[in-house]
């Protein structure tokens, strides 16, 4: 998969999707499987053309799902042959319509397939009236549905803020991730037979709170664990913190990117009175994220498997 601007891109008569596809959702995935499933069909090669960060997350200041290199693990699975990472900044953003569209003609598009909300250029000008024009053919993905609400990633980050990570997690498609590298903590559950792998995430990564059931993929292979995921005690307002406790693992993860997949959540966070009674909610919540990788992912509750 090459990666780059989309005048870099070395594919010509594609079928190439667009979207922002902040955190491949169900909606995401159908499109993209159409795309992939056209480029079999006639031999050509797929291309997504996407951009980073999302506008609401520029315009807003709302967290997004997915990061740069957490979206090309999830776009990984479609098999692009190409993926163009459009920069969003205030500049691009400016830019008139008739900028983007040149771009992307560039490729000259065998097809391409985008959903029905797209808007693209300066003041969101730019719609399929304007795209339509640059590919031989335009095919246009509605809104996926689940029950009487559409598939969205506003509604998948709603989920993550409530700790809903079962409903997130049903939005998506699978497991929520957070990939990340690993950056010393404070030690403390190390002191108390709990050491886990403190993640250093940036402030814009949406992530839900509490404590959670999780697999996490790691350079020595796949763990079940449990993560906690909260505010620091020195810092309450700023951004939460990611620390995963591996289940029987033995060895260094400093430095090392590991991928958390949110699976279950077991509880809400709290304050201890002291050591004693954290470590024995530990045990407990131990006992609890066993249980919850036996149910959702058997092969994941120990270290005996990896991906």
């Amino acid at each position: 998969m090459v990666v780059g601007a989309v005048a870099e891109l070395d594919v010509r008569n594609a079928i190439v999707a667009i979207g922002n596809f902040d955190g491949v959702h169900r909606g995401h995935r159908a499109l993209l499987e159409r795309m992939r499933a056209w480029a079999d069909e006639e031999d050509r090669a797929a291309a997504v053309v996407t951009f980073f960060p999302p506008a609401k997350v520029l315009f807003r200041g709302i967290s997004y799902l997915s990061s740069r290199e957490e979206k090309l693990e999830l776009l990984a699975p479609f098999s692009p042959d190409a993926v163009a990472m459009i920069h969003f900044d205030r500049e691009y953003a400016r830019t008139d319509k008739s900028a983007f569209l040149a771009e992307l003609a560039v490729l000259q598009p065998r097809a391409v397939v985008v959903g029905e909300d797209f808007r693209f250029g300066n003041r969101r000008a730019g719609g399929l009236d304007d795209l339509q024009h640059v590919p031989e053919r335009l095919e246009v993905f509605g809104l996926r549905q689940d029950g009487e609400t559409a598939i969205s990633s506003s509604r998948i980050r709603e989920h993550l803020l409530a700790g809903e990570i079962e409903a997130a997690n049903r939005l998506l498609g699978e497991p929520y991730l957070a990939l990340g590298e690993v950056v010393h903590g404070d030690h403390r559950g190390q002191s108390i037979g709990f050491p886990t792998a403190n993640l250093d995430l940036p402030p814009a990564k949406a992530l839900p709170l509490g404590v959670f059931a999780v697999q996490v993929d790691t350079p020595q292979g796949g763990f079940g664990g449990m993560a906690n995921v909260g505010p620091r005690p020195s810092f309450p307002s700023g951004a939460p913190r990611l620390e995963a406790h591996l289940f029987d693992f033995n060895g260094d993860l400093y430095g090392a990117r590991v991928t958390v997949r949110f699976l279950r959540r077991l509880r809400a966070q709290r304050r201890f009175a002291d050591l004693a009674e954290l470590t024995a909610q530990l045990q407990t919540d131990r006992v609890a994220a066993l249980a919850a990788l036996a149910e959702v992912a058997p092969s994941r509750a120990t270290d005996a498997s990896t991906r």
